[in-house]
């Protein structure tokens, strides 16, 4: 008998030992695929702070009355309509765009962010939503760009930690142009060493430079080099895909709806809004 229920016993111990790993795993896995609860975070609030440098017209900028405008604005707007909840627009230093979005007191960044080797590696991000290039600008007549190796021969102005910045110093010829460039804290600044005639041309955001050209009643002309394709992208903390997923299907509903484009024809007076998966690298 005594036997008996030591047997009993010992496969009594194995049985509730295997529910027990079984168990354990089955709430590890539970736990691995609640992690993300970043739409919860924001659906729960209300509220999608959206992180932007209030100087990148057409994207996010002041209008005369100090209001934030621009077709970021009006396109995060938009999607946080077809997400139910209210936007909040946060200026923030560009420069600590990371740490700002780290420290939880923005959700997003969202202002004309290129995607780069640095963003895919530090963000979760949305897809593809808007097609820009990397131009260069310049007031002066005598002042002619056909290749990269051309700028050798000039004073470059461009915005710190930007996507133009970025293209500077990718590009094959940077060793012949690299002492050359002046990095400054916005673009109003560079044109206005532009104007004063201490630099010679800009490299800039296509949908940026153009826009600010308009303003100066096209006194800017475009060289004939650029640096090709600049794609732009919503960028969430790393591992953050439930709120990314959630603002990709708001965005892709503003485009299918037509507001994505209305808003692109007020800002670019042409659609430029696109919605693709970014490449992997």
């Amino acid at each position: 008998m005594k036997k008996k229920l030591l047997v009993l016993t010992t496969v009594l111990v194995l049985v509730v030992s295997a529910f027990a790993l079984t168990g354990c795993g089955g709430s590890s896995d539970s736990g691995d695929a609640s992690e993300d609860t970043s739409w919860t975070y924001v659906e729960d609030k209300g509220e999608l702070v959206v992180g932007l440098d209030d100087t990148f017209a057409p994207m996010g900028f002041r209008d005369e009355d100090g209001n934030l405008v621009g077709f970021d604005i009006d396109l995060a707007t938009a999607v946080g309509e077809e997400l139910g909840v209210s936007v909040k627009f946060q200026p923030i230093n560009w420069d600590s765009k990371y740490m700002e979005l780290e420290s939880k007191n923005i959700d997003c960044i969202w202002n004309g962010m290129s995607i780069t080797s640095e963003t895919q590696k530090k963000l979760t991000l949305s897809n593809k939503y808007l097609n820009n290039k990397i131009i260069i600008m310049t007031l002066k007549d005598d002042v002619k760009v056909e290749k990269a190796e051309d700028l050798a021969n000039y004073n470059i102005a461009t915005q710190v930690d930007s996507s133009a910045l970025n293209m500077l110093t990718k590009n094959e010829a940077y060793d012949s142009y690299k002492d050359n460039i002046s990095e400054y804290k916005t673009y109003d600044q560079a044109i206005m060493d532009m104007q004063t005639g201490r630099m010679d041309c800009m490299v800039v955001d296509q949908v940026l430079g153009e826009y600010k050209n308009s303003q100066m009643e096209e006194k800017m002309t475009v060289c004939d080099f650029d640096f090709g394709d600049d794609f732009y992208a919503v960028g969430f903390r790393k591992g953050e895909e439930a709120l990314a997923s959630k603002v990709n299907d708001a965005i892709k509903a503003t485009i299918d709806n037509g507001k994505a484009e209305e808003i692109s024809n007020k800002w670019f007076g042409k659609n430029i809004v696109i919605f693709e998966p970014i490449d992997e690298e």
